[in-house]
């Protein structure tokens, strides 16, 4: 039988699909694209936005129009908030909420449509190792729901309390998926900053896992910006750990963060900054930025504007403010109307492209180890180097998975900033230099 899967929202739903691809792959299901025709459609959903119910509502629709026949499970964290809402909708066989995830093909198997009959173990940890992956890059989920409550964020409600994974559990798994074939692993989770499991912090679980033995690097999903001193950053010395994190900011404004509820000032976000750029000056950073918050001024956005320019990140990963139902901010006055949002998410979003180009300006002429992903035209491949730089280089040999070093030689714009270079002195393959001739079609490119 053949099966299809969407994810919709962050990398721990990346993860938890990967970890179902894998389970059907076991099982002898053949793994097809989601546009392709299929017997099951597995749709993992996400609902920390309006417009993210909007795509996973829209993603829904269209898989039953594609698959009039199929089964379509619909999972998630939409489930936690619409359950019933999505249980109506015509064409859909299953709708399983995050708890019981993992043990979808089960469900499937003893033919059941109500997930309470079935007597399997649930868990949000209750995941095997990723063995076959639509991506190069493998996520380790080590952590899941969130204890913070900002006032924006439904996520406590569809996911949970916060909980840790055993660190012996999140080594065993890693080593898996290192002997799988990934060499790269991003350790994700709601909040992974604040992992703690039997003494073990999460700077203490990074050591264990930089010591795990093998040729790979590990990467760092987005973390909460507080709670992190000298010896955190001291671990990005280490060859495995790459130099790039994705603080989230949320806004530039001590006022605006006080009625988010956030943890942390200005202040406190400036000097963790300035601790890791003194230690790394190339370091890459990247953010997220909640526009149009309930109270947000004019004079508010430019504080977030002024802040977004002084550290210089490479991406800004904007959100427009979205009124989440059962949270506190819901209930706030002073409602920023939507033409405003907008208009201030534009004027982020040029900022952000003029920070990534002035970053990514430092690399030329440097070199990047890059993992390569995939081929996208003729022979032109893309991966991303250490710094998370987005990278196309051509090369006459199938690469994908493999480690190529990678000389920069300039920045491509467009709808994707991205940089382009000639393979040189290749970490695995001993090949001569290629000269760059063809301009490559980056229609293919999605990431």
């Amino acid at each position: 039988m053949k099966v299809s899967f969407k994810t919709l929202g962050c990398r721990l739903n990346q993860h938890e699909t990967d970890a179902l691809v894998s389970a059907f792959d076991r099982a002898g299901y053949q793994i097809v694209d989601f546009k392709e025709q299929a017997d099951i459609t597995v749709i993992n959903t996400c609902t920390v936005t309006g417009q993210s119910d909007h795509k996973s509502r829209n993603t829904i629709h269209q898989a039953i129009s594609t698959n009039p026949k199929a089964k379509i499970i619909v999972t998630g964290c939409m489930v936690g908030q619409y359950k019933e809402e999505l249980e109506k909708i015509p064409g859909v066989t299953l709708v399983v909420d995050n708890k019981n995830k993992n043990a979808i093909l089960e469900i499937l198997e003893k033919k059941q449509t109500d997930v309470s009959e079935v007597k399997i173990p649930s868990g949000v940890f209750n995941y095997q190792p990723v063995q076959k992956s639509f991506h190069t890059r493998a996520a380790i989920k080590i952590q899941d729901g969130c204890d913070n409550f900002c006032t924006f964020c439904i996520i406590p409600q569809v996911r949970g309390r916060a909980v840790s994974r055993p660190v012996d559990e999140v080594i065993e798994n890693i080593k898996k998926t290192i002997g799988h074939g990934f060499k790269e692993v991003v350790l994700t989770g709601v909040n992974i900053g604040r992992y703690y499991s039997n003494g073990t912090r999460f700077t203490q679980l990074l050591e264990k896992v930089l010591e795990i033995p093998g040729d790979f690097r590990v990467r760092i999903s987005s973390l909460e910006p507080d709670g992190f001193g000298k010896d955190f950053i001291a671990l990005f010395r280490h060859p495995k750990l790459t130099p790039h994190l994705h603080l989230c900011l949320q806004s530039g404004s001590d006022p605006v963060l006080l009625k988010m509820r956030r943890m942390y000032s200005t202040q406190n976000y400036l000097e963790l900054i300035d601790q890791i750029k003194n230690s790394y000056p190339d370091f890459n950073l990247t953010t997220d930025i909640i526009v149009g918050f309930p109270g947000e001024t004019d004079a508010h956005f430019k504080e977030t504007l002024n802040i977004v320019k002084q550290i210089g990140f490479s991406h800004v990963h904007t959100f427009k403010y979205s009124v989440r139902t059962g949270t506190y901010a819901e209930r706030m006055p002073n409602q920023v109307d939507e033409l405003i949002k907008t208009q201030r998410s534009e004027k982020l979003r040029i900022l952000s492209e003029n920070n990534k180009m002035e970053y990514y300006q430092q690399f030329i002429g440097s070199t990047e180890k890059v993992l390569v992903e995939k081929p996208i035209s003729g022979n032109w491949y893309f991966g991303y180097g250490e710094h998370y730089i987005p990278i196309i280089f051509q090369h006459f040999q199938n690469l994908k998975n493999q480690w190529v070093d990678v000389k920069l030689t300039r920045i491509i714009g467009g709808k994707r900033i991205l940089m382009e270079g000639e393979s040189v002195l290749p970490s695995v393959l001993n090949q001569q230099t290629i000269k760059i001739t063809d301009e490559p079609k980056l229609h293919h490119i999605g990431y």
